[in-house]
């Protein structure tokens, strides 16, 4: 029994090597060219390098269950890594400080979404993934939303290429957006954490803008986005109690709060009270930036385009409305409140 069990450990560990080497790989490669033009940073030419590999390699099934891996586990290890540069002072602080425009921007891509699916008559289940992954946290909340809901595979998928397209186009654009009203550092880091929807993109958004400006505020941005990722517990429990009045089913509580977000607050206490060595530190941010670069390529390997644009027409329109209407809302409280 105990060998078959590692036998099967074995193979499942072998399964990965194939898409964590191609990650690795794209990875390295867009380190060596972000930093030669960090203008456009490492993350974002991962993510590019991901879907000119995907768009010109055939590559077999061998390489899913890895690139898989990479874009999820891989980017929730970087995640937990950024933990240790912060306190939970910083996290609290940082917390509270930007609870005006999580709650704004939420509100108005919630009202949003509704108004939208009214208008364009989108399937109901694709228009609930699609708001709540904008407005939360991207693939978690959809993952969480679909399980609660019990979506369709199909309104799934569509909402998960729906959200990813924008992530890209946020990771490409925002650091530039910022620079030309020119955000400082600190109101980068809460729009980033506001206004992008996923928190793989909002990692390399911020990073990109690290590498640009030679600045810090990959872990403040993290810390904003995590916030921001504790509206999942309301939203699907709300979601939940509909849909066990609708069907009469039972609600499952299982899954529906990202447990990683646990682990990173876990190394942010060890970093508040014990003093990690300026060589830990530098090893550990090295590290995580890697695994972002990482994580950005596995999306760009799963991202097919022209595909999402020439299936999902009017669920890209509902993204774009409900993703325009965020930056607006993100920026606008930030200057309301002093932020900018």
């Amino acid at each position: 029994m105990e060998l078959n069990i590692l036998t099967s450990k074995i193979q499942k560990i072998t399964a990965l090597f194939p898409g964590i080497m191609l990650c690795t790989i794209i990875a390295a490669i867009a380190t060596c060219m972000g930093s030669l033009i960090p203008t456009v940073g490492a993350p974002l030419f991962g993510i590019i390098l991901g879907i000119i590999a995907n768009t010109f390699i055939f590559l077999d099934n061998s390489f899913s269950p890895g690139i898989a891996f990479s874009g999820k586990k891989i980017l929730q290890w970087a995640v937990i890594l950024l933990g240790f540069k912060l306190s939970t002072k910083t996290i609290v602080t940082t917390g509270l400080s930007c609870l005006p425009v999580i709650i704004a921007t939420i509100t108005v891509a919630l009202a949003t979404a509704f108004l939208v699916f009214k208008a364009f008559k989108i399937p109901e289940d694709q228009a609930i993934l699609i708001g709540i992954g904008s407005c939360i946290c991207g693939g978690s909340a959809i993952a969480a939303g679909a399980a609660t809901i019990n979506a369709k595979k199909e309104d799934i998928t569509i909402s998960l290429g729906v959200i990813f397209l924008f992530n890209i186009i946020a990771a490409l654009i925002f650091p530039a957006l910022g620079d030309s009203i020119h955000l400082s550092n600190a109101g980068f880091a809460l729009f980033a954490g506001t206004a992008v929807n996923d928190t793989s993109s909002v990692t390399a958004t911020a990073l990109a803008w690290d590498q640009i400006h030679q600045s810090n505020i990959l872990g403040l941005a993290t810390a904003v986005k995590l916030t921001r990722t504790l509206a999942i517990i309301p939203i699907t429990l709300i979601l939940g109690i509909v849909k066990k009045r609708q069907t009469k089913e039972s609600l499952q509580l299982k899954g529906l709060f990202p447990t990683f977000i646990l682990y990173f607050l876990m190394a942010s206490a060890i970093s508040s009270y014990f003093t990690l060595s300026p060589a830990t530190l530098g090893a550990i941010s090295e590290s995580s930036s890697f695994l972002i670069v990482m994580a950005m390529g596995a999306i760009g390997l799963n991202t097919r385009p022209k595909s999402l644009i020439t299936n999902a027409k009017k669920p890209i329109l509902m993204g774009l409305i409900i993703w325009i209407n965020i930056i607006i809302t993100s920026l606008a409280v930030q200057w309301m409140i002093g932020i900018n």
